[in-house]
């Protein structure tokens, strides 16, 4: 079997090496180059914590686990399996943590609630008000670097045989030939028996050449659930080797001294067509907010200001499934890309392969396809939340 993966974040990558594993001859095809979308704005914050429906967190779940077998298994340096700290210092935050806690531990799910002292062994630089609420420590999740579990499955690929072609973006579909095949913008025509869009945030206008809807929700103003902030600083002297949220701000370790910040009430003013300098008013407000965070960052200052641009499907779950109106093409479509990469390759391969999984049976693509789900607003994020 020739199967026709578009797109090489770690969605594709991730789906493209495992149909390889499994014997079948793989083409990528990227519209850019390997990562420079979605995957390269990602907090990559690896979880179930937040993730409801019980269908969704039990995807999330398997997930997680997904990311620490392979990391095992693969000696994989993209993965920092420290944990997650979560402090609340509002009210409305610590309420939702304790309900938050509470569930997820009915649930099974590893989180206890830890003093300020053991809190301060995790992680020793942390700053705990003496009015903090509940500190909640979720001891299996962990945070990715996602180009260097990229540049893993790039390498994987290039072993296995998989062909990637960069600049190569489609622009229509044949599928209901004798020979299916995508044509690119150049002209080329690369034939194949199945297909699989793992475009990301792209997912629309891709299968909209396809004549397919499937909403996804799209960037219409600055501070919109599609869009979020990220600052990166420069190298510190500190002692972090997890991931903290807390009711102000988010932080984890970014390689090399060098801290990758997030907090979500600033995205009010996130848009990716005018993103803040360095030393604006917005840097400037991070750095006061890690201060209050973090000991050691006296000397702090923002290298880089982002505007990521979130892929999510009208109704915020994933989508996952072949379309019914041409079945040779699959598609894959989801927010915790970084989080079910992994999960997603192995379950997606499988059933390209003819083994369908009971685990994506929630996640079918056909709920989309009624005109039922137009642009749903999405609910406001929360603290604690990606």
């Amino acid at each position: 079997m020739h199967v026709v993966v578009i797109g090489a974040g770690v969605i594709g990558l991730s789906v493209a090496t495992e149909l390889a594993r499994r014997g079948a001859s793989v083409t990528v095809v990227e519209q850019e180059a390997p990562g420079v979308g979605t995957s390269a704005t990602s907090f990559a914050w690896v979880n179930a914590n937040n993730k409801e429906p019980r269908d969704y967190y039990e995807l999330n779940l398997a997930g997680l686990e997904a990311h620490h077998r392979l990391a095992r298994d693969a000696d994989g340096g993209w993965l920092v399996a420290g944990g997650h700290l979560e402090i609340a210092t509002e009210l409305a935050h610590r309420d939702e943590l304790g309900q938050r806690v509470t569930r997820l531990r009915n649930l099974g799910y590893d989180v206890e609630l830890i003093s300020p002292a053991r809190a301060r062994q995790l992680a020793p630089d942390l700053i705990i008000p003496v009015d903090a609420g509940p500190i909640a420590y979720f001891a299996r999740e962990a945070h990715c670097y996602p180009q260097l579990y990229l540049g893993f499955l790039l390498a994987t690929a290039a072993d296995l045989g998989v062909q990637v072609i960069g600049g190569a973006r489609v622009t229509s579909f044949h599928l209901d030939s004798d020979q299916p095949a995508v044509r690119l913008a150049d002209g080329a025509v690369i034939g194949g028996d199945q297909f699989v869009s793992c475009v990301g945030r792209w997912t629309e206008t891709l299968l909209a050449r396809a004549d397919v809807t499937l909403p996804m929700a799209t960037f219409e103003r600055a501070g919109d659930a599609t869009v979020g902030y990220l600052a990166v600083t420069n190298p510190l002297p500190l002692s972090l080797a997890r991931l903290i949220t807390t009711s102000r701000l988010n932080v984890r370790p970014d390689g090399a001294g060098r801290l990758l910040l997030q907090a979500l009430d600033l995205d009010s003013t996130a848009d990716p067509r005018d993103v803040p300098t360095t030393d604006s008013g917005l840097a400037g407000e991070f750095l006061n907010r890690l201060t209050s965070v973090l000991r050691n960052t006296g000397a702090a200052a923002i290298t880089q200001l982002r505007v990521g641009q979130r892929a999510i499907p009208a109704d915020g779950r994933t989508v996952a499934g072949p379309l019914p109106s041409a079945p040779r093409l699959y598609v894959v479509a989801t927010h915790s890309g970084v989080t079910l990469a992994p999960l997603l390759g192995t379950l997606v391969a499988e059933e390209i392969l003819g083994a369908p999984q009971p685990l994506l049976a929630a996640f079918r693509p056909d709920r989309l396809l009624d005109g039922a789900v137009r642009h749903r607003p999405l609910p406001a994020r929360r603290p604690g939340q990606q």
